[in-house]
């Protein structure tokens, strides 16, 4: 991690960290802490604009640190102070889940647990898998939870940081698509 910090600073002087809030448990929002993988300020408007591949805002730190997951090892101060698990849904961004809650009226089940991690849709699904087929794996997971399907998970984790297609951005139309749906300018 520090390999890491020290590789994002030479790179553009910027900040280390990325803060975003994101909503977990019963709709709790909180601010995620991860490694900064883009150029400072590349959300500027305060509007979300999802990475597509060969996205221009990625930095040359930020391309290896998303393609071996590193820029998420912050979270676990999250995790260590309680705002979300190892295991459990992915957690969305508040305008996200607005906006799937608008379109799929069963969004909101996946916020009876809280959000981790890494999880069942984060390891069957893939970074651009649709918001519904996230949705039923996520339900998968809450309706069968075990301890044993957890370290499942944990395990699969470690075989799919290493696959590519599993941290692929969303294609420019599946970016612009999500782009418009959520009314940003």
């Amino acid at each position: 991690m520090l390999i890491t910090a020290i590789a994002i600073k030479i790179e553009d002087h910027g900040p280390v960290f990325f803060r975003q809030e994101r909503v977990t448990k019963d709709g709790k929002h909180f601010m995620i802490l991860k490694f900064r993988s883009m150029i400072v300020d590349a959300e500027k408007d305060g509007k979300s604009h999802p990475a597509g591949e060969k996205d221009p805002r990625i930095t040359k730190v930020g391309n290896f640190i998303r393609a071996t997951r590193i820029d998420e090892l912050p979270q676990i101060l999250n995790i260590l102070k309680g705002d979300m698990s190892i295991v459990g849904p992915r957690l969305e961004r508040w305008e996200h889940v607005e906006q799937y809650t608008k379109e799929i009226q069963e969004f909101p089940l996946r916020l009876k647990v809280k959000g981790g991690l890494t999880g069942y849709a984060q390891v069957y699904g893939k970074y651009n898998t649709n918001a519904l087929d996230k949705l039923k794996l996520d339900l998968m997971y809450i309706e069968n939870y075990s301890l044993l399907l957890d370290f499942q998970i944990i395990c699969e984790t470690v075989r799919v940081i290493f696959q590519k297609e599993s941290t692929e951005g969303f294609d420019a139309e599946a970016a612009k698509e999500l782009h418009d749906k959520a009314g940003v300018d």
